[in-house]
């Protein structure tokens, strides 16, 4: 079953994301910000990750550029708020695969990550 490595500074959308991917035979792991997901990244090796952009100390492009990085096949999507277009399409250059746009439906982050892992 595929690892998915949530990060988000909201706890309460960590908590959310991680009941609905559980329960789609997901295992998860969580980071609440950008330097933590680069760590949790090399030391779990997850399949993929669905990463926030706008978070403390580390954001979610230069996580994402950090991972990239370290492993140029990491399977990343971002999370946006709307409005932030630029910032994705700077993303999607930088090498995330797909991006889902806050508020969010399930379908559509699932669709998100089963594109991602295919």
């Amino acid at each position: 079953m595929p690892k998915i490595l949530i990060v988000d500074d909201a706890e309460f959308l960590r908590l959310r994301i991680s009941k609905m991917l559980t329960g789609n035979g997901f295992d998860v792991i969580e980071a609440d910000n950008g330097a933590v997901a680069v760590n949790r990244y090399k030391a779990d090796k997850p399949d993929a990750v669905l990463m926030d952009i706008t978070m403390p100390e580390m954001d979610g492009l230069a996580a994402l550029k950090e991972i990239r990085a370290g492993d140029p096949n990491a399977r990343v999507v971002m999370l946006t708020a709307l409005g932030q277009e630029t910032i994705v399409l700077e993303a999607i250059k930088s090498g995330a695969k797909d991006f889902v746009v806050k508020p969010f439906q399930p379908e559509r982050v699932m669709a998100a990550l089963t594109k991602a892992l295919a």
